[in-house]
C-alpha cells in the first residue's frame, strides 16, 4: 500500500492543475473581452501619461 500513498499527492496536484488550466482557458475571451481590453488600454494610457518626460529638446 506504500505505492498508493506515494501516488496520491501527484495525482491530486495534476487534477488541480488541469482544473486551473481549464478555468483560465474558459475565461479567456467571451462577452467581457472588449470591456477588459478597454480597461487595460485605459490603465496603460494613465501609466504613460503619469510618467515624466525625460526627453529634452536642444
Amino acid at each position: 500500500m506504500d505505492y498508493v500513498s506515494a501516488l496520491v499527492p501527484p495525482v491530486v496536484m495534476a487534477a488541480l492543475f488541469i482544473g486551473v488550466i481549464r478555468v483560465i482557458v474558459k475565461t479567456q475571451g467571451g462577452a467581457n473581452k472588449t470591456k477588459e481590453d478597454a480597461a487595460v488600454d485605459a490603465a496603460y494610457a494613465r501609466a504613460e501619461g503619469a510618467q515624466p518626460s525625460s526627453r529634452t529638446d536642444g
